[in-house]
């Protein structure tokens, strides 16, 4: 570390990762590879206002370094620094070679994803080490994301620069290679042999990426408890804290506007609906229930498999009880395809010819009516009789609309001609449990293999359009280490159904004491067989069933109002804590003074700002392109790196059920926690030891520190 003593109350903010997103005003800076392909259009190019960062890239680039600092062109405009990695690629042998000698890390050569990652971490740690070596003032902190951008954490810590280091993993990356082999993953963490299970699967050089990150940054962290005690065990550190994924709420002023907006974006799905299943289009879409899931084709760790089997059990229990209710499950994961199937294209062209001719018909049948009463006069008036409503003309071009919808096979499963249909493991369960939308059947599905966006011709919306029109979002996850898509369902008023192995679900059942009366349901994955875990699914989606309209209207209320216990005004707090960690390990003599008292020598006024964490788009969605991609920020990262799993596929209030009441006088049950245990060595992991924590005078001044932001606690917000 420096001698000068440095600022720790106005520290600078460096994040770095793949993929960046955030905002810290002009004291935050994101690091991430440059695309040529992107970068034009989304970063406004300018000139550093900090002298020492002018320097350092000008040093870099007179020696070959290319790299782009601006304006990232999103919400808040962070400072944005890319790297461009090709441009050093001269240098990757000699890189590999001292990070095999500094940290004992192999490197395969034809593994493009780690040299990409290799070059890159000595750029961000090249640059880092050469601004502070200049900016001798104020505390620098960087916050890495994955381990694709925390190989510069080892660098840093070998070299002594004087950097503080926060390193977060939003999922380790051999628990998702174990969980995909069907294995039984969360009762045997404790007895893998970590380094043969990455050889066996030759990830090895990769986890010890992840691990060395791990080990040598400053504080650790991971998004969810779940993944903290996944973490200490392959990872071998117990996380610091846990650093939930946020959201960017937007309240409306009037509890009626998203429902407004289910009924606006369901409309639409019923179009597509009719069209899909012309021929067949017997049952009431006012009694149809929309159901769906999404995410990565990762056919078990999604829950895909247990979806299906539930959705079948819920078809033959709809059946017996004589329902008149129908569901509609849609499966919305990308897989590799070919085309749209002819039967879909024809199926919403058919239904819009169909539409056509009737509105046609409907303004020539108006005028003659209109007609015929004007020349009519009061004492003679008399109505047409309703054969002169429609010509001959009329009748047979309705005639050969209506004929057009004739057709003999079943409604199709799947909106694409799949590339591989004979092997492909969604497909091959839905035929052993014959849900194949006959007449019949209660629970139809349709499989939609590639992303959503407007400019779909079979299914028009955008996906967040899409999850606002559905009934319920079902995420029956076996490794979810956050879960973006049921938060999604939340802050937009959609219930959904979880598991108690993902993030999100953990997260919601430590705050909410029955959070199923609130509209999340969670299914106990852990702790059962999945036998039994597949009846708990199937009760849950026949409850929901049976449900009557206002009984479902009153729910979506319910699921709205948890939205601020997602939002980054609340959650973004826990980044602060672990950064203020962070500076406190790297800097206590700032903090408790020269005897080791704090408070003692001096005392700070810290004015840091509250700032939204890279994982702020509400799932990794291509904005510029309208291209949504459901799932988690995993999607961004192993998109890149291939994932090879074979398991990847892709690209009640105490009230009758019948007296459920519009208005909500009962508060929200929440669940008393200790302010302290956030941010602590352990806390996040089952059965682990208590270190040392923030303790409450620290919180006190992380709150006053915060305080100019003006946020109140969530009952504020609700004003319970």
């Amino acid at each position: 570390m420096s001698e000068n003593k440095r600022d720790v109350k106005n520290s600078l903010l460096f994040e770095c990762a793949w993929e960046v997103a955030n905002k810290y005003g002009d004291r935050y800076c994101l690091i991430g590879p440059l695309s040529y392909k992107t970068a034009p259009m989304e970063v406004e190019q300018q000139e550093p206002k900090d002298p020492h960062l002018a320097s350092t890239l000008e040093s870099m680039r007179n020696v070959g370094v290319k790299a782009l600092y601006g304006r990232w062109l999103i919400e808040g405009a962070p400072h944005v620094l890319l790297f461009d990695t090709g441009s050093q690629y001269s240098r990757l042998d000699e890189w590999k070679g001292d990070l095999w000698n500094l940290a004992g890390i192999p490197t395969p050569p034809n593994d493009h994803e780690t040299n990409e990652t290799i070059v890159f971490g000595y750029i961000v740690a090249w640059f880092l080490g050469e601004y502070v070596a200049r900016q001798l003032g104020t505390a620098v902190v960087a916050h890495f994301h994955e381990w694709q951008a925390g190989l510069a954490i080892p660098l840093l810590r070998k070299r002594h620069v004087d950097v503080t280091t926060v390193f977060t993993t939003h999922a380790t990356l051999l628990g998702r290679y174990l969980c995909a082999g069907s294995v039984d993953f969360y009762n045997n963490l404790q007895y893998f042999d970590v380094d043969h299970e990455a050889g066996k699967r030759g990830i090895y050089h990769r986890y010890c990426i992840e691990r060395s990150s791990a080990h040598c940054a400053d504080v650790f962290t991971t998004v969810s408890h779940i993944t903290a005690y996944e973490a200490e065990h392959l990872l071998k550190r117990k996380p610091d804290g846990v650093l939930p994924n946020g959201l960017n709420v937007v309240k409306f002023q009037a509890m009626h506007e998203f429902q407004n907006l289910h009924a606006t974006a369901k409309s639409k799905i019923n179009e597509f609906v009719r069209g899909h299943f012309y021929g067949h289009y017997d049952f009431d879409l006012d009694n149809t229930l929309y159901f769906f899931t999404a995410g990565r084709y990762e056919y078990r760790n999604k829950g895909v498999d247990m979806f299906i089997e539930a959705l079948a059990r819920l078809n033959y229990r709809l059946k017996r009880s004589n329902s008149k209710t129908t569901v509609v499950a849609f499966i919305i994961m990308p897989a590799a395809t070919h085309s749209y199937t002819i039967e879909a294209l024809k199926g919403q062209a058919v239904v819009k010819q169909l539409r056509d001719t009737v509105s046609e018909i409907q303004n020539r049948l108006g005028t003659r009516l209109f007609e015929h009463a004007i020349r009519s006069n009061g004492d003679h008036a008399t109505l047409p009789a309703p054969e002169k409503f429609l010509s001959e003309e009329d009748k047979v071009l309705l005639k050969r609309r209506i004929f057009a919808l004739k057709r003999n096979a079943l409604p199709p499963i799947t909106t694409h001609n799949m590339a591989d249909d004979a092997n492909d493991p969604i497909l091959n369960q839905i035929r052993r449990v014959q849900l194949f939308n006959s007449e019949a059947d209660r629970v139809k599905i349709v499989f939609h293999p590639d992303f959503l966006n407007s400019s779909n011709p079979i299914l028009g919306l955008d996906y967040e359009e899409f999850v606002r029109g559905c009934h319920l979002g079902v995420f029956p996850s076996y490794y979810e280490p956050w879960g973006y898509t049921p938060a999604e369902c939340t802050v937009m008023g959609i219930p959904s159904i979880t598991t108690n192995l993902s993030g999100f679900g953990c997260f919601m059942q430590d705050l909410i004491e029955r959070p199923q009366d609130e509209g999340c349901y969670i299914v106990d994955r852990r702790s059962q067989s999945v036998e039994d875990t597949v009846n708990q699914l199937t009760d849950n989606m026949f409850t929901f069933s049976n449900k009557t309209r206002r009984q479902r209207i009153n729910q979506r209320n319910r699921v709205e109002r948890l939205s601020p216990l997602l939002d980054w005004k609340n959650l973004g707090i826990e980044y602060s804590k672990a950064r203020q960690l962070a500076l406190r390990r790297a800097y206590p003599d700032s903090f408790y003074g020269v005897s080791g008292l704090e408070g003692e020598d001096e005392e700070f006024d810290f004015g840091m700002e509250r700032m939204m964490p890279n994982s702020v788009p509400a799932s990794p969605r291509f904005r510029m392109s309208g291209i949504a991609t459901p799932g988690d920020i995993g999607t961004l990262t192993e998109e890149m790196q291939a994932l090879g799993t074979s398991d990847y596929r892709g690209q009640a209030w105490g009230l009758t059920e019948e007296d459920e009441e519009e208005g909500y006088p009962f508060p929200l049950v929440m669940k008393v926690r200790s302010r302290a245990s956030s941010v602590v060595s352990g806390a996040s992991t089952p059965g682990g030891g208590r270190s040392k924590s923030l303790s409450e005078v620290d919180l006190r001044k992380a709150d006053a520190a915060l305080s100019h932001n003006n946020t109140k606690t969530w009952n504020n917000q609700q004003g319970f």
